[in-house]
């Protein structure tokens, strides 16, 4: 049969626009017409920050490990039964290498990739880069050796098997960026929108920035002394200074949102999730114990924190959607001489059983509320305070009152730190550090005299170095109490305050993995599958084992050498 050629080629050009129509209806029907058609970088930082502490899963790791580790939380069921406990559980100890590699590195190295060589775009890109740098610094610092230099490049490199970089080498790349990137910053090009932690201010930026690299600095102080001094020296006198007071602090903004713990809330980051955690899904029967380790510090020198982190309430009441009605006993124990019972490191709350404590106030309710028990037991074991289950509290990333203690530090090491001695640098440190908490946490102001007759009770003058070195880190340590991660990783650099293992309070038996308090995250169980070599060649490192009582590269606890001037 014999076609004729046009009848043929009309049939081409219709089946052609045909096949072009229905490829251009699928692709119209297929296509979210609200959907953005590219990220905006802005919006990439500003999830990433919200990330830091918005995050149910990043959070746990807090919950359950870091407050344990650092003894300021004990008794509750998650923190004792992990940390205090020291039972290793692969998936909680791996949600910060999942979530921060996954979701918070993986938007920042996009965001950087794609604004990098963009003029107008400068200010974004080095925020960006610096933020970068600070949650990197917290993954190296929980785990040791990690993905760096390749990280987050799986979509632009094709690099889903990262090398796992030195920590040697990382820290020595922070000071770089950090460097690098306060000097790219520029008033006249495109504004950062997307920022929750300084709205945009790349004058505050500069400062984060210079101050992140005197803390990197201190970091390393043990175990690269000469670079050590180097870089805190080179930040402090740098272009754009360091934080001169509280306003400069580095604090992500979080907003009220209701407490829920279903699957929606895992990825709702609006709120501080660590404020939630601790609040908890079952908050009268598991709230947030302050350890004994940590209450006692404070009960003992006549802290003037330590009510306003500790308090004892009756909830039987409580809200379960919310830290509300709660009575607190607090006030009424102080005036009646109650005994307080923090829980110890490794106890669950109820080892030992606490004394009791009759309540006048709850004699009083009683009378109209039947369920009201008036003589009390558990309640006298002091818990969180309430302001610090508020979902809007902020994300403490870096303060003023640190760069304080990182310079009195500085000074007994004999490093260029300014004009003020060491003494009154750790004196400026702690007034920073209460009023700290007044200004962010809806707390009553302490007075000037008040601040001043504690810091003077501790005599730091009378005290040699090392005494010094540890009066400064034990104050630091109360300070980051807000800020676990920084918090255990000073305990580490440090050594102070000398905390002793569960075991020395009568719980060895219960250790499950170890009786030493853990010094590192171990690295998570798939990744010696999904990236086996580079795993191994990190572990072979570490002398062959995953282990979380092998040391990072800048824990070594060296002590502080030689007084110096000004101090």
């Amino acid at each position: 049969m014999k076609y004729n050629k046009s009848i043929i080629a009309l049939f081409l050009v219709a089946g052609t626009v045909m096949a072009s129509c229905s490829d251009n209806y699928m692709e119209e029907q297929n296509t979210d017409k609200y959907k953005a058609q590219k990220i905006d970088a802005n919006s990439q930082l500003t999830t990433a920050e919200l990330q830091t502490y918005g995050s149910l899963d990043i959070a746990d790791t807090y919950r359950c490990y870091l407050y344990s580790f650092n003894q300021q939380l004990m008794g509750g069921w998650n923190t004792t039964n992990y940390g205090g406990r020291h039972t290793i559980d692969n998936s909680i100890l791996s949600h910060w290498w999942t979530n921060g590699y996954r979701s918070i590195i993986g938007n920042l190295v996009d965001a950087e990739k794609r604004t990098e060589g963009n003029e107008n775009l400068v200010n974004i890109n080095a925020a960006i880069k610096i933020y970068k740098v600070y949650i990197m610094s917290i993954l190296t610092d929980l785990y040791g050796d990690v993905p760096y230099s390749e990280a987050g490049l799986g979509y632009f490199d094709k690099l889903f098997t990262p090398r796992y970089d030195r920590q040697k080498d990382i820290y020595y790349d922070f000071f770089k960026v950090l460097k690098e990137a306060t000097a790219q910053f520029d008033a006249s090009k495109e504004k950062i929108t997307g920022d929750v932690m300084y709205k945009g201010d790349i004058a505050k930026w500069i400062k984060f920035a210079n101050s992140l690299r005197m803390r990197f600095a201190m970091r390393i102080s043990d175990v690269e002394p000469e670079k050590a001094q180097k870089e805190f020296e080179d930040a402090l006198y740098a272009d754009g200074g360091v934080f001169e007071d509280s306003s400069d602090d580095a604090l992500i903004e979080y907003i009220k949102i209701p407490y829920s713990f279903g699957m929606e809330s895992y990825s709702d980051y609006r709120g501080n999730a660590v404020a939630k955690l601790l609040y908890g899904n079952d908050p009268a029967n598991n709230p947030a114990y302050i350890c004994s380790t940590f209450f006692n510090q404070m009960y003992d020198t006549d802290d003037p924190r330590t009510f306003m982190l500790a308090r004892c309430y009756y909830d039987r009441k409580m809200s379960l959607t919310g830290p509300e009605n709660r009575i607190d006993l607090t006030q009424e124990m102080i005036e009646k001489g109650g005994t307080f019972y923090p829980c110890k490191p490794g106890a669950f709350s109820w080892e030992p059983w606490p004394g009791t404590f009759t309540s006048g106030v709850l004699e009083e309710m009683a009378k109209t509320d039947p369920e009201i028990v008036s003589t009390v037991d558990r309640e006298t074991e002091p818990k969180l305070a309430t302001n610090f289950l508020m979902s809007d509290i902020p994300g403490v990333i870096m303060t003023y009152a640190e760069t304080m203690f990182l310079k009195a530090e500085a000074k007994l090491k004999g490093w260029s730190a300014g004009s003020s001695s060491s003494e009154d640098c750790f004196r400026k440190g702690i007034e920073a550090s209460i009023v700290f908490l007044s200004d962010n946490y809806n707390i009553e102001d302490v007075s000037g005299d008040d601040i001043n007759s504690f810091i003077n009770s501790l005599d730091y003058s009378s005290k040699d170095v090392e005494g010094k070195k540890e009066l400064i880190n034990t104050q630091a340590w109360i300070l980051h109490f807000l800020n676990p991660v920084e918090c255990w990783s000073n305990v580490r650099r440090s050594g102070y305050p000398k905390l002793k293992s569960p075991a020395e309070y009568g719980f060895g038996t219960y250790l499950v993995d170890g009786q030493e308090i853990p010094v590192r995250f171990c690295y998570p169980v798939l990744e010696s599958s999904y990236n086996k070599d580079n795993y191994d060649a990190a572990v072979e490192r570490m002398g062959g084992d995953n282990s979380w009582y092998n040391h990072v590269w800048w824990d070594v606890e060296a002590p502080v050498n030689g007084e110096t001037v000004n101090q």
